[in-house]
């Protein structure tokens, strides 16, 4: 067995238990990267503390209208980037709010340009803009992507805050960064493919904190998604389903509801649990950042507490 250079990324590093992964069989391969895939995940839950702190600020910092950035390169910046679009749809956030960037632009979301990572200048181009109110997460396997650490470096200097997450306790670019998320998941299945667990812990950091954020500033009621638009027929019989869960009504009311309120799901709800007129419904959402459970409130919880 040929000994790990500890010197390297732990991503970097030969993994003992699949040295003969390409002897075994098919279900063999499966069971080995299936059991890794598990490392991922509790090597997320060892960081929650963390991510829990850096969802609050950021989620003050946007509630003041600030942004959030993630900035990778390959797999990691196709996830930053992944993330951020579905968000525009899934909670009705306008563009610019939370945004993707991967090194060499959007080619490389389909083709690999793997010399683009190497540009520390790309990376503080494409920080440009930043200001205090900002958060800006690098995307790192290694903790050394130059491409990451320029654009950390300049978005740090504009005064934003900066998160560094990696699969490398001893990232290079910890260093420069307000706060440090080190996802321990050790050596990959195939020698340096960070697409397998070292990915996978970033998709899962990413689903956590953009979904943490977007309930914390009031896209959801309860567990319902409430910002969504309906854009198109399967959308509006989501939004008469998703009213008749929070509020309890029948489905004719539902749709009726909805035809008053201009087809807002959220001024539909605070109508329906606040007996409230959607003009005044309307308002307070307006008022309080587009929350339903906070426009209930300021109309005094006339109806329920919501799910």
């Amino acid at each position: 067995m040929t000994p790990a250079r500890t010197s390297l990324s732990p991503t970097e590093q030969r993994h003992p238990a699949t040295e003969d992964i390409d002897t075994v069989g098919t279900i063999e391969v499966l069971r080995r990267i299936n059991r890794e895939d598990h490392v991922a995940v509790d090597a997320v839950a060892e960081v929650l503390p963390r991510l829990a702190d850096v969802v609050d600020l950021a989620a003050e910092r946007f509630r003041r209208g600030g942004t959030v950035h993630y900035f990778g390169a390959g797999t990691s910046g196709r996830l930053g980037v992944l993330d951020a679009s579905e968000l525009m749809p899934t909670y009705n956030l306008p563009p610019g709010r939370v945004v993707g960037h991967i090194a060499g632009g959007s080619d490389a979301l389909v083709r690999a340009v793997e010399d683009a990572e190497d540009s520390a200048a790309e990376g503080r181009r494409d920080a440009a803009g930043l200001g205090p109110d900002d958060v800006a997460i690098g995307l790192a396997a290694s903790g050394s992507t130059p491409y990451v650490g320029g654009a950390l470096e300049a978005a740090r200097a504009a005064g934003a805050y900066t998160v560094l997450v990696s699969s490398n306790p001893g990232a290079p670019l910890a260093a420069g960064v307000d706060t440090d998320i080190v996802l321990r998941t050790g050596p990959e299945v195939v020698t340096g493919s960070t697409r397998l667990k070292a990915g996978t812990a970033q998709k899962l950091v990413l689903n956590g904190f953009s979904t943490a954020l977007m309930i914390a500033v009031g896209r959801t009621f309860g567990n319902l998604m409430v910002s969504v638009v309906a854009t198109n027929a399967k959308l509006r019989e989501r939004t008469v389903r998703i009213l008749q869960e929070a509020t309890g009504v029948a489905e004719a009311e539902a749709r009726i509801l909805l035809e008053r309120c201009d087809g807002d799901l959220k001024t539909a709800i605070v109508v329906a649990l606040a007996a409230a007129d959607p003009a005044p419904a309307r308002h307070a959402l307006a008022r309080t950042d587009g929350s339903v459970r906070a426009a209930l409130a300021e109309l005094d919880g006339h109806g329920g507490a919501g799910s």
